[in-house]
């Protein structure tokens, strides 16, 4: 199979899990601060599990494209983030932080989700098993919070980093958010050289799925 071929079969493959990860990974965002107090979400019509609403042109189409082209071993991705405005939160730092953890937890949550029904599938008919991948893919596509834990505003970890800090790192932390994006591009595309997710993230991903998989379909 050619290059592009190898890219097809890559997108029809894992696309559906990867933007089921990242549509719930920004609701999760959006319904934990509803919950304490910001609306915002809800009252722009964010608070939704309809794909369309949560399209990024650069997270959603083309950093998974760059990862297709410029193979690090992980396809990476996310959704539009779900509007926040911290001062409607009851208490703003601390709420933030919760709101930051909700979509890699939702993340979490959906790797054991599909290592169960993964479980549910080899119970009912053992012989699939040669033909699913150890690695499950839904699994790793899940594991979408690794990447997002990265402490760079404004993914999630970035976040959950400025709440943590004192004021003052904190801010200087933040002022990253308008190029965070731009860096991460730029990782991307230097990981062959650099090798920070083929290298670091790509095992962490292994022993995550492999741990969630032996544990939840055992």
């Amino acid at each position: 199979m050619n290059h592009i071929g190898q890219i097809i079969h890559t997108i029809s493959y894992m696309a559906l899990p990867l933007i089921l990860a990242m549509v719930f990974h920004e609701y999760a965002h959006g319904w934990v601060a509803d919950f304490y107090g910001d609306s915002t979400a809800r009252m722009e019509g964010r608070l939704t599990l309809n794909p369309i609403a949560h399209i990024d042109p650069f997270g959603t189409i083309l950093l998974p494209l760059l990862c297709l082209i410029f193979p690090s071993g992980i396809l990476l991705g996310y959704a539009r983030p779900v509007p926040i405005n911290p001062w409607n939160l009851r208490n703003p730092r601390r709420d933030m932080a919760l709101v930051a953890v909700a979509g890699p937890g939702m993340n979490l949550l959906l790797a054991i989700a599909s290592a169960l029904a993964l479980s549910a599938i080899l119970a009912i008919d053992p012989s699939v098993a040669d033909s699913i991948s150890t690695q499950g893919p839904g699994v790793r596509r899940d594991l979408l919070m690794v990447f997002n834990l990265i402490p760079i505003p404004p993914l999630d970890g970035g976040r959950v980093m400025v709440s943590l800090l004192p004021p003052r790192q904190a801010e200087a932390l933040s002022r990253l958010e308008p190029y965070g994006m731009l860096i991460i591009f730029f990782l991307v595309v230097a990981d062959p050289q650099i090798h920070l997710f083929g290298t670091v993230m790509g095992p962490l991903v292994n022993m995550l799925t492999n741990t969630i998989i032996s544990t939840f379909t055992s």
